[in-house]
């Protein structure tokens, strides 16, 4: 076998190899929890964003967490309705949502804990309050 052969094959390898990282990486297209489908929305939308967490900062309504073995305990300030999305750090299916308003006068919203595995969640709390918006991002261990 001469160079040309050698150099041809070798060239024909190093090409089998790009064509299937290409593959591969189109493969696990919308597996990964840090690319966000709307960002451009979410961009244009930051003003309301950073209101919100600026009137949990002025208003001191930051919530109070408790996670407990079953169950996640989250306080507020005052009535409101809430949007709550807890989302796996590592593995975005297993992301989960919920929308509701506050239990009982000790304003209360409870998640059962063990539908999550084990790991490090973020915690994203946008409520609604005496027709004030807030936010509240926090990262958790269960």
């Amino acid at each position: 076998m001469n160079w040309g052969t050698k150099l041809v094959l070798g060239m024909a390898t190093f090409m089998l190899f790009v064509i299937g990282m290409v593959v591969y990486m189109f493969s696990v297209h919308g597996n990964d929890s840090l690319v966000e489908e709307d960002y451009y929305e979410k961009g244009l939308a930051y003003n309301k964003e950073y209101d919100a967490k600026r009137n949990t900062l002025l208003d001191k309504a930051e919530p109070v967490i408790k996670i407990e073995a079953s169950k996640i305990i989250i306080q507020l300030k005052d009535s409101a309705t809430y949007h709550l999305k807890i989302n796996n750090a590592s593995k975005a299916k297993e992301d989960r949502s919920s929308k509701g308003e506050t239990i009982g006068e000790a304003n209360l919203i409870i998640v059962d804990s063990q539908l999550f595995n084990k790991g490090l969640w973020a915690l994203d709390l946008k409520w609604t309050s005496k027709g004030k918006n807030y936010q509240y991002n926090k990262n958790i261990t269960l």
